[in-house]
């Protein structure tokens, strides 16, 4: 706190809204000093950063002071799902603070208590105080309002403001040492004059190719045969692109809890006696507000946004509809208010012909077609017939019917034509659009009557006994399914059963696949006393009740392949396509032209242009960097050697690069390569720094 009340001295800092910012970690008090409490015993260790154990209750002093900021900053407590976020804010910052501070020691990385006043009185003012303690007259900071309010205002604030105010304080320190590390990196990328040249050059010079290419799918899966002794090799050769963090397998089977049959007839029942109260109710907002699982919407709306199931019904004030089953709910609307002169609607249909592409004899074509669709519904044919014959979109299937639409929602030409007719029937002449021509029938014309509907929605959910029932099911799976095998017999027994598969579930998961709220499933599968085969307790999770076998434990480090077969499976088996496709082409003389059909019908010859080094991307085989380079890197007119590629083998040959000579000024360009490298560069520190903390997480044993 001597620090704290130097800077007090100094400055006369102030508490109040400042807590409302978030900087980039939280200061965690003394909590890593001499007097540390992060060291405890290990019944009551959290986890381990860089050879630091971390207690519980350290955590939730941290952690504490992540409510705070939140409650600060949004004016409410944290729910649960908005804790799960900040347990995992509170334990990134602890890595940031532990293993940073580890570095900052060893670089000698120091903030002195001048460099604190600085920053809240000096040339530095920190950017959350330059911009709270503002003059409203001036709209500059001003260190006078910084002074009054601590000496004034500091002794009379509420203590969580104190306490937000000395978080913040506290951090002044560690955040500056970051800022001093982070400019350390920053300041040691330098760009040459070269390097920006290259840069320049990759942007902007572009190569003509031809190639022969020969797609893997060539070769059916089938005939390669993996076996596990290249799995193996071809792992030992990659193991740096198969780093895995520590995470576990599972496999579960679902019981849902669906109301049942009796369920429906009981809140049909009830909904029933609601239909008699609601059409005598004499304040409909009221009895929704009494009677719905949803809110009194008292908007009115044209014919085009009524409910589905009233649209085309003659609507009049204080009709009933309903009750009508939808998506697991009753649902009774009631009209409480009709009126005209409100948002215009309309109803058509039509028969969209497109021209096959934007040539004017494919556009003279679709509009002569178009032309004796339309004449031979004038004759006497059937509209939705011919719709269902020729419309060339998603309303052909049901007669060209666009249904009700509000003025606004179609384009102008279209609508233009349907809000213009003063009755029913088609439209003489086509209407054409930028999507192509339509033939048009107005099936119920502009209309500007609105109304005014109430909704009560009744949920159709399970009875306890429905519930029960479902459980005792679940609960019966789980006393008799002993191990992982048993789980999958009885999935292979019952049909009424499925079972479902989850991989790579990490140790901070809150979801499992689709279960969401499946944190309790996520613990049970890290607990130390649960191995490979287990069968867990019953999990109620959502409106399911899951038991679950583990099926794999994947310790960090390096993949084994039991773990990814079927990655390493199609990797190797690419690999020996392509070893069989080079070896045939590799017999092949003369040109590429001449090359393809000795090959085979799989064999194509194309050609791209525009290929930019910095893109990778090449016509007709997309991203490809390997070809790419493979390009760039031949003579004009040199050829290469049959080379594994993206998807396919390749045959490259260069035609020609197109140079763009820059010889303006390269500043820019560098400045661009050095933020680049920058944002990489402290991304990459701060993996590296995680890395070499060692971090042991073992939260998963309290939350």
């Amino acid at each position: 706190m001597a620090l704290i009340n130097n800077i007090r001295k100094k400055s006369g800092l102030a508490v109040g809204i400042i807590a409302m910012a978030l900087l980039s970690f939280m200061v965690l008090g003394d909590l890593l000093g001499p007097n540390s409490r992060l060291l405890g015993g290990n019944n009551n260790v959290i986890g381990e950063i860089a050879g630091e154990e971390i207690t519980i209750q350290a955590f939730d002093e941290a952690l504490q002071g992540v409510k705070q900021n939140y409650a600060a900053q949004t004016g409410q407590q944290p729910g649960e799902e908005e804790m799960a976020t900040l347990r995992e804010q509170t334990w990134g910052q602890l890595i940031l603070k532990v293993a940073y501070q580890k570095e900052f020691d060893r670089l000698g990385i120091a903030v002195s208590d001048e460099e604190l006043v600085d920053m809240v009185q000096g040339n530095n003012i920190h950017p959350v105080i330059k911009q709270t303690f503002v003059n409203q007259q001036t709209g500059q900071f001003d260190r006078s309002l910084v002074v009054k309010y601590l000496r004034e205002d500091l002794p009379k604030a509420p203590a969580e403001q104190q306490a937000a105010w000395y978080n913040f304080e506290g951090n002044l320190g560690p955040e500056r040492q970051l800022v001093k590390y982070n400019n350390l990196i920053k300041l040691s990328n330098y760009v040459t004059t070269v390097e920006a040249n290259r840069y320049q050059a990759e942007q902007t010079n572009t190569a003509s190719a031809k190639y022969l290419f020969v797609p893997f799918f060539s070769i059916s899966d089938s005939s390669i045969k993996v076996t596990d002794t290249q799995l193996q090799a071809y792992l030992d050769e990659n193991k740096e692109r198969y780093k895995v963090e520590e995470s576990r397998n599972i496999e579960y089977i679902s019981i849902s809890v669906r109301p049942s049959g009796a369920d429906s007839a009981t809140v049909q029942q009830d909904v029933a006696n609601v239909v008699q109260q609601f059409s005598s109710a004499d304040n409909d907002s009221l009895f929704v507000k009494a009677n719905s699982d949803t809110p009194f919407n008292g908007n009115w709306v044209n014919a085009g946004a009524l409910p589905e199931k009233l649209k085309g019904q003659a609507l009049e004030k204080g009709k009933i509809f309903g009750p009508y089953n939808e998506n697991g709910s009753f649902v009774i609307h009631k009209v409480i208010g009709v009126k005209d002169g409100g948002a215009a609607s309309a109803r058509a249909s039509h028969i969209l012909i497109k021209p096959e592409n934007e040539t004017p004899e494919a556009k003279t074509a679709a509009k002569s077609k178009a032309e004796g669709i339309l004449a031979q519904i004038k004759a006497g044919a059937d509209f939705a017939q011919m719709a269902a014959q020729n419309g060339q979109d998603g309303t052909a299937a049901s007669g060209g019917d666009l249904g009700y639409f509000s003025e606004g929602a179609m384009v102008p030409p279209f609508e233009k034509a349907v809000f213009g007719a003063t009755s029913a029937g088609l439209i003489p002449n086509l209407v054409e659009t930028d999507f192509g021509y339509h033939i048009v029938k107005v099936t119920a014309p502009k209309n500007t009557r609105n109304y005014q509907i109430a909704t009560v929605t009744r949920s159709i959910s399970s009875s306890d006994a429905t519930r029960d029932e479902a459980f005792r099911r679940a609960d019966e799976l789980a006393g008799t399914i002993k191990n992982l095998e048993d789980l999958r017999s009885r999935v292979v027994q019952d049909k009424t059963l499925a079972r479902a598969e989850a991989k790579n579930i990490r140790i901070a998961d809150r979801s499992v696949n689709n279960l969401t709220n499946a944190r309790e499933l996520v613990r049970w599968a890290f607990n130390d006393k649960t191995d490979v085969g287990d069968v867990s307790p019953v999990f109620e999770i959502g409106d399911q009740f899951v038991v679950a076998a583990l099926s794999a434990e994947i310790e960090k480090g390096y993949a084994k392949v039991a773990d990814i077969r079927e990655e390493l499976t199609a990797a190797v088996r690419t690999r020996e396509k392509a070893k069989q496709i080079i070896q045939k082409l590799s017999k092949l003389q003369g040109p590429l032209e001449q090359m393809a059909p000795k090959y085979g019908p799989e064999a194509v010859v194309r050609s791209a242009n525009g290929i930019t080094f910095a893109s990778a991307t090449i016509e007709g085989l997309g991203f490809d960097p390997v070809a790419t380079g493979k390009i760039f890197g031949l003579k004009e007119g040199a050829r290469s050697k049959p080379f594994e590629g993206q998807t396919g083998v390749i045959v490259a040959e260069l035609i020609k690069v197109d140079k763009v000579n820059f010889s303006g000024d390269m500043s820019g360009v560098k400045k661009n390569i050095e933020t680049s490298r920058t944002g990489r560069s402290e991304g990459n520190t701060y993996q590296l720094i995680r890395e070499k903390a060692d971090i042991k997480d073992e939260r998963v044993k309290f939350f």
